[in-house]
């Protein structure tokens, strides 16, 4: 199966990512780029999404982090269904144009195995 997203209809009332932005962003070859969720006021790392150009438009727009599914081949809203929503401070694009930094106020857990952070249960090097 593949990864890459289908094109997909802008969200309700929107018509599509903004094209300046758009020519920035540097895709992977499944159209995709990282996002890294941070918290806003702490700085702690959050988890590692994936958006294509839909899902940042989605969460430039709503205020709320809209994430592509690699898995399940599928838009997602973080708190959806968990209640643990990722409500947008702020999104910034690093210097290459293939990561998104998304600061956002965590409610809950970010992570799907209920954990804070994604981060935190399989430390490889501390010190």
């Amino acid at each position: 199966m593949s990864s890459v997203p289908p094109p997909s209809p802008a969200a309700p009332g929107s018509t599509a990512l903004d094209p300046a932005v758009a020519a920035r962003l540097k895709r992977s070859a499944d159209g995709l780029l990282p996002a890294i969720a941070q918290q806003h006021d702490t700085g702690e790392v959050l988890m590692l999404g994936w958006m294509d150009d839909e899902a940042l438009h989605r969460t430039l727009t709503t205020g709320r982090c809209t994430y592509w599914s690699r898995s399940r081949q599928e838009y997602w809203v973080k708190g959806d269904t968990s209640g643990h929503v990722q409500l947008v401070k702020s999104v910034a694009l690093d210097c290459d144009g293939d990561t998104l930094l998304v600061k956002v106020d965590q409610t809950g857990a970010a992570c799907h195995t209920g954990a804070r952070t994604c981060f935190d249960e399989d430390v490889l090097l501390a010190g």
